[in-house]
């Protein structure tokens, strides 16, 4: 029988969704895998795992109460583009480097699409918003035709714009999803949840771009954090029956 820390093993490694054996036969699994025993599977991904501990997970309070700072949860290393690139030149490079978004940030002054590297290091600077894959759903070709060649900042308030006017909008996916190195793990986890996205820009008191936190890294975070109190308490369970034995 497959283990929910069998599912984090897997997730806490970047697979974002896995088929599962709605009842295996096959005993110590080890790793998510396709059993031919199984009369059925279901789609599983990173985000189902991370609500259902959200949910259910009473025994996790301590390590939701921790900083993601202090959990070592934050990716610096994070890369992004300036509100002047065009949607076009984006996708390419987010295709490039297999990438399901980017933060775009604010261009300085007198800077224009074409004077830098699509792609760049954007810690440090000012964070306005995100372009993802997601994005581009629910646009026509027509539609996404047209608006290749604008910038990625005028392609979200185009989006908007066409919500509002459908009235889809939908204000927790719209806003901003960041957080700090002070946030709790909790809390991360709510707005992912809230807003259903897979990552949360990490920024400072300015809003300057620190880091990004994925589902990746949370689930890597809870798994060890769940497997070194488990060793703990075992630890202490052996030491004492040995000081019991001695006695």
């Amino acid at each position: 029988m497959i283990s929910i820390l069998d599912c984090m093993e897997t997730f806490s490694k970047g697979v974002h969704r896995a088929l599962v054996p709605v009842e295996s036969q096959t005993d110590n699994a080890i790793t998510i895998e396709l059993v031919e025993s199984s009369p059925g599977y279901r789609m599983l991904t990173q985000m189902d795992i991370l609500s259902f501990l959200r949910a259910n997970g009473n025994e996790l309070n301590d390590i939701m109460a921790c900083r993601v700072g202090e959990l070592e949860a934050v990716n610096e290393n994070v890369f992004g583009v300036t509100q002047h690139e065009k949607v076009i030149d984006v996708i390419k490079s987010m295709r490039a480097y297999s990438l399901a978004a980017v933060p775009i940030i604010a261009a300085e002054s007198g800077e224009v699409s074409g004077d830098k590297q699509v792609l760049q290091d954007v810690r440090g600077k000012r964070l306005i918003d995100t372009f993802s894959a997601t994005d581009l759903r629910g646009c026509s070709v027509a539609q996404l035709q047209s608006l290749l060649n604008v910038s990625v900042i005028e392609f979200k308030q185009q989006l908007r714009s066409n919500a509002a006017t459908l009235g889809t909008s939908n204000e927790a996916r719209g806003r901003i999803v960041a957080c700090n190195y002070e946030t709790t793990l909790a809390a991360v986890i709510d707005d992912m949840i809230l807003a259903h996205v897979h990552r949360i820009w990490v920024v400072d008191e300015q809003g300057m771009l620190r880091g990004i936190v994925s589902l990746t890294d949370i689930l890597r975070v809870i798994r060890d954090k769940a497997i070194a109190t488990e060793n703990g308490l075992q630890e202490v369970a052996t030491t004492s029956t040995a000081e019991s034995t001695l006695r």
